[in-house]
């Protein structure tokens, strides 16, 4: 159902999927340029939260009536090949996937709340008052700016295992930190 939903969005889709995964080793520099740009548009033009949503809106509508109309005319809509559909379909079912783990997570949440609303409220509250706190510390834009760059670049991340090899790294220190407190309980 999804691929049927987003076919008009086909080449433009695959073009970001490159981009995203880093095929070309300076396509994490264009990543971060774009979106410091952007920001920085946005940081100088200041605008006040209901133009700056309704901006991101409009360009949402302009971006679904156009891309289907003129991406087949810029990326020649012949060019379709075995290939491209298969990675297409691919990248619709991680869609999905992704979409299926974000409302089991919603669910589990939820099933918390019912099972132990203590312990789910003592989760909800402490990581709220870290959001919080965090929020408190940093500037908006510029943490709205880091999670951008973060989730944009994650995918290249993962793709060259970059995210497997610090979390192991990160799970190793861990052990060790624990394993050197045990012997000192010892």
């Amino acid at each position: 159902r999804r691929s049927s939903d987003l076919q008009g969005w086909g080449e433009v889709i695959l073009v970001c999927d490159r981009v995203l995964r880093w095929e070309k080793p300076w396509f994490p520099a264009a990543v971060i340029g774009v979106v410091s740009s952007l920001f920085l548009m946005v940081y100088y033009l200041d605008p006040s939260v209901l133009s700056g949503v309704s901006s991101f809106i409009m360009l949402l509508c302009l971006a679904d009536y156009l891309v289907p109309t003129l991406a087949p005319r810029i990326f020649g809509s012949n060019k379709w090949t075995t290939e491209q559909q298969q990675r297409f379909h691919e990248i619709c079912s991680s869609l999905v996937k992704t979409r299926r783990r974000i409302i089991g997570w919603w669910k589990r949440l939820f099933s918390l709340k019912e099972e132990k609303p203590k312990m789910y409220f003592m989760t909800v509250i402490s990581t709220l008052a870290v959001v919080a706190w965090l929020g408190q510390q940093v500037h908006n834009l510029f943490l709205t700016y880091l999670i951008v760059s973060f989730l944009l670049l994650l995918p290249g991340l993962n793709q060259y295992g970059l995210i497997t090899k610090y979390v192991g790294m990160g799970k190793r220190e861990i052990n060790k930190l624990l394993k050197q407190k045990e012997k000192k309980n010892e």
